[in-house]
């Protein structure tokens, strides 16, 4: 693979001028021991300076937070438990087609930019294909007439064509957290998916976290943010691009406020549709779902929404509002595990 193979010519190129430097240092011994160990004690800082200095380690600490929000919601724990319907699936699937189409319509758009050109990878990165692949297997032929994007997820989108539009510099934060995730927990997810949803293992309705043209994932990352953090940018662009990751990651947050408003919405439109809720076995009050009415003072006809919680989903404006609410914090929960 060609990314690869530039990994391999990179690192012959480090070692050829690791070596170099090596010999040049021995004929300068002549100098001077004390000018020698004083070169010798500046040489610690400044690695640790030009490290905390890359791109990739400060996107690193300076999302910290938002790791530690992501990894305790109650979203991500349940999908690591596979306590995930395929309805939802199918959303989230939905979600990610809209996020990842204005993603790559704004690489591709700014692909000769020099502040992203040389993290442009289609053939290996792209995810958009894939995931019609997906739609068509979960919706049928005709399902770009079956789905649209939710409100929260089309302020993340609106979000990425404005980065591409006005400031492409910018538009690093959304690749590197998005794909690097797909490459890293994006594999756990897709495993759960499977085992959970009893989806074929033969890769339908999964394309989306296949690369088929990345042999190596762990090699192809650690190029990608050699890549990265070789970009001619200046130590604020690059405090921006972190900024910019974190509010990725706020977009992400709205997305389950979204979520908490969806599910008190469902317990208001079942109480009030008036839906058969409980299936009458044992006693009601040890049902996990059901909230006592202090008003109505019996638990006579009270019920509970879960055994008519998917007649409710089918509703298109909660299936919107969970769909992108599952799709991100799977992304979430990528991050997480990179």
């Amino acid at each position: 693979m060609e990314s690869l193979a530039l990994l391999n010519k990179d690192q012959s190129e480090e070692g050829i001028t690791s070596h170099s430097a090596t010999m040049s240092s021995e004929l300068e011994t002549s100098e001077g021991v004390d000018e020698s160990e004083k070169k010798n004690s500046m040489a610690p800082e400044k690695e640790n300076h030009t490290k905390m200095a890359d791109l990739s380690e400060l996107l690193k600490e300076g999302t910290k937070e938002a790791h530690d929000r992501a990894e305790n919601t109650q979203f991500v724990k349940d999908f690591l438990k596979g306590n995930i319907r395929k309805e939802l699936f199918k959303l989230a699937t939905t979600a990610l087609y809209f996020t990842y189409s204005a993603l790559e319509e704004e690489m591709d758009r700014n692909k000769d930019h020099p502040a992203f050109a040389p993290l442009y990878f289609p053939m290996e990165l792209h995810r958009k294909q894939a995931l019609i692949k997906d739609m068509e297997y979960f919706f049928g032929e005709n399902w770009e007439e079956q789905v649209k994007c939710s409100e929260a997820a089309q302020k993340y989108v609106d979000r990425i064509h404005y980065v591409g539009q006005n400031e492409p510099e910018l538009l690093v934060a959304h690749a590197y957290t998005r794909y690097m995730g797909d490459l890293s927990g994006g594999q756990v997810l897709k495993k759960v998916a499977q085992r959970a949803l009893k989806l074929p293992s033969t890769g339908e309705g999964t394309q989306f976290y296949l690369f088929e043209h990345v042999d190596n994932a762990q090699q192809f990352k650690q190029f990608y943010r050699a890549r990265m953090n070789a970009l001619d940018l200046n130590l604020k662009t690059k405090e921006r691009i972190v900024e910019e990751a974190n509010k990725a990651f706020e977009y992400n947050m709205q997305i389950f406020s979204e979520l908490d408003q969806a599910g008190s919405m469902l317990a208001r439109e079942t109480q009030e549709d008036g839906l058969p809720m409980h299936d009458g076995k044992g006693d009601i009050r040890k049902c996990p779902f059901y909230a006592a009415q202090p008003d109505k003072g019996t638990l006579e006809g009270s019920s509970c929404p879960f055994r008519t919680a998917m007649a409710v989903l089918r509703k298109p404006s909660l299936q919107f509002i969970l769909a992108a609410s599952v799709a991100l914090a799977a992304g979430l929960l990528a991050w997480y595990y990179m």
